[in-house]
């Protein structure tokens, strides 16, 4: 790579304006995450149309394990990402390339240990994630694309993304992660739908197999083009896993990890309460759910696209801007969040309508969408300091926070909630955690921030 190249790169990094530097790096990141939310929300939508709650549920129990695929890509992707920028702010190269081979690899083998794992214990798994009689085949027949088959592209292309946003592409990750997001938009209604080849909730998952594996031909397509104009190497000789490269990835990435397994474990319990009130209401909480991503993802967009920012300042000892960076940040997200919880407060009958006419589904989802939308203004507090931890290597920070929204606030809150609050009480468990997380993060922080300006 030029030098020309290599001060194209680090003027973003180190020189542009931070409100333009955030923008550059979150804005393609918040697109993407609204297509993939958009793209999640297909499913549920086109599943809907066959209006069949069973279908529809068979999306909602599936999507812990899918969910739990973010636990590979949280290990290698933000692990190697976070390894990538910190190497870029102290421009160490050779570390660089040598922790996205890594990543790339480990991608692949988790990718195929998922497809054997779900394909062995299919029938355990499917009991575990709440199927009854009446689900179990739908919920099945979704899996065995989206895992069986599916496994390896899904948790690829997120990967990729993740690497190639590390050193300041975040529009081209973008574009990979939305041309699959879209593809599947267009394809699902083929798929699911009666003029098409109608195969209910086997076709939404055929469709997202499909799409997933289009987004990794366009990353090996771009790093290929690329590939005298970036650090990002998937060559198999520099996959060579020192220890150092091993324990930066992994100091980042498992504690990132778990913190995704225990949000699936949390949408688990979840379900099973809701199942236990009958697939209305499982169908109800999930279209709340898909809804309330809509701001979740936007917040998570933003905490992604700072982070390669956060990391290579951090790595550069420039600790004045990586705290202009996060409070510009802290300001956009807060404002944001708190008018997208007032319109769902105040319209959740509205959006609950625009995936299912049914009244009995429209009346549990108005409820539940008022509960879950009280926590989004907090929740952007926690999504952004679990992002400025992972991003400068305080792994044991980010599975701080992890254990205690999960482990300690939420799951106990849903026990509280349901039996103080049948049913309708489980949509306020989030807002009890998020609101002590908030508070928790603000003070975390301070005091982070505090003693990184006594040392520099």
């Amino acid at each position: 790579m030029t030098i020309m190249e290599d001060q194209k790169k680090t003027y973003l990094f180190e020189n542009a304006p931070v409100a333009k530097a955030v923008m550059s790096m979150a804005i393609p990141t918040i697109l993407s995450s609204l297509v993939m939310v958009i793209y999640n929300m297909a499913d549920t939508y086109f599943v809907s149309l066959l209006n069949n709650s069973v279908q529809n549920a068979a999306v909602t129990l599936a999507s812990p394990v899918l969910l739990a695929f973010n636990a590979v890509n949280n290990l290698f992707g933000v692990g190697s990402s976070s390894m990538m920028s910190r190497a870029l702010g102290k421009k160490d190269y050779d570390t660089v390339q040598k922790s996205s081979a890594f990543g790339f690899y480990c991608s692949i083998l988790s990718g195929l240990l998922f497809s054997f794992g779900f394909t062995l214990f299919r029938s355990p798994l499917l009991a575990i994630l709440g199927a009854g009689e009446d689900t179990v085949l739908a919920t099945s027949q979704y899996l065995t694309w989206t895992v069986t088959f599916g496994a390896v592209p899904s948790i690829l292309n997120v990967v990729l993304a993740y690497m190639v946003r590390s050193e300041g592409a975040s529009l081209h990750a973008s574009i990979g992660t939305m041309s699959g997001c879209l593809l599947n938009i267009l394809l699902d209604p083929i798929f699911i739908l009666p003029w098409g080849f109608h195969m209910g909730a086997a076709g939404a998952g055929f469709a997202t197999f499909l799409s997933n594996c289009v987004a990794c031909l366009y990353f090996f397509t771009l790093l290929f083009v690329k590939r005298k104009h970036t650090y990002v190497s998937l060559s198999p000789s520099m996959f060579r896993p020192g220890r150092a490269i091993v324990t930066g990835i992994c100091s980042v990435g498992i504690p990132a990890s778990i913190q995704n397994l225990l949000n699936v474990t949390g949408m688990t319990v979840l379900n099973n309460f809701t199942s236990s009130y009958g697939s209305e209401a499982v169908a109800a909480m999930g279209i709340s759910q898909k809804l309330n991503m809509i701001p979740m993802y936007i917040a998570l967009g933003l905490s992604q696209g700072l982070m390669p920012l956060i990391s290579y300042n951090y790595a550069a000892g420039n600790i004045p801007r990586m705290k202009k960076t996060l409070l510009f940040a802290v300001r956009t997200s807060i404002t944001f969040m708190a008018a997208m919880a007032i319109l769902y407060f105040f319209g959740s009958g509205f959006f609950i309508r625009l995936f299912m006419k049914n009244q009995m589904i429209v009346d549990y989802g108005s409820r539940f969408l008022r509960g879950l939308c009280l926590a989004l203004p907090f929740l952007c507090m926690d999504f952004l300091a679990v992002g400025v931890f992972q991003a400068c290597g305080m792994g044991k920070k980010a599975l701080s926070f992890a254990l205690l929204r999960k482990i300690i606030l939420e799951i106990p809150a849903l026990y509280l909630w349901n039996f103080l609050y049948p049913l309708y009480g489980l949509a306020y468990a989030q807002f009890t955690a998020e609101f002590v997380l908030a508070a928790a993060a603000i003070l975390v922080l301070i005091h982070m921030f505090h003693n990184l300006e006594k040392t520099t």
